[in-house]
């Protein structure tokens, strides 16, 4: 049997608290190729007539990314993680889903991930709760 221990699935994902809606991808690997594609498929599922605004840290692969004409980017501040609702997503997918898990395949990590981020994203409320600030939301 192989050891899996030392192998990752990294989940790139994005919300939109105001429509309750989430996208995400699963790599093998974190880059800008990975970030770009991400990016791409968000786009994809932009309204026609909507522009998306996205908020990321200052990751080196967040910043060489292809940026597509619908989504602009905001960098967050540095050591500033809290100011991105997004990561209060890894904590809930961690808490309620991933963590204390033995799996016997990297495959069965890539499932695992996909299962977890279908579940979390089926839930349009908990992504509106989550995702939601009132620095954020302003009228």
């Amino acid at each position: 049997m192989r050891d899996f221990r030392f192998e990752s699935a990294y989940i790139f994902g994005a919300i939109c608290p105001a429509l309750g809606k989430a996208s995400a991808l699963v790599f093998s690997g974190i880059g800008a190729d990975e970030m770009s594609f991400h990016l791409a498929e968000i786009s994809k599922v932009v309204a026609h007539d909507a522009h998306a605004v996205i908020i990321m840290d200052r990751a080196p692969w967040h910043k060489s990314v292809i940026v597509p004409n619908n989504i602009s980017i905001i960098y967050l501040p540095p050591y500033a993680p809290e100011l991105n609702p997004v990561e209060q997503v890894w904590d809930f997918l961690r808490s309620n889903y991933l963590s204390n898990r033995v799996y016997a395949t990297l495959s069965d990590v890539f499932d695992a991930c996909c299962e977890a981020w279908n579940l979390f994203a089926a839930q349009p409320e908990v992504i509106s709760s989550i995702g939601s600030r009132d620095w954020i939301n302003h009228d």
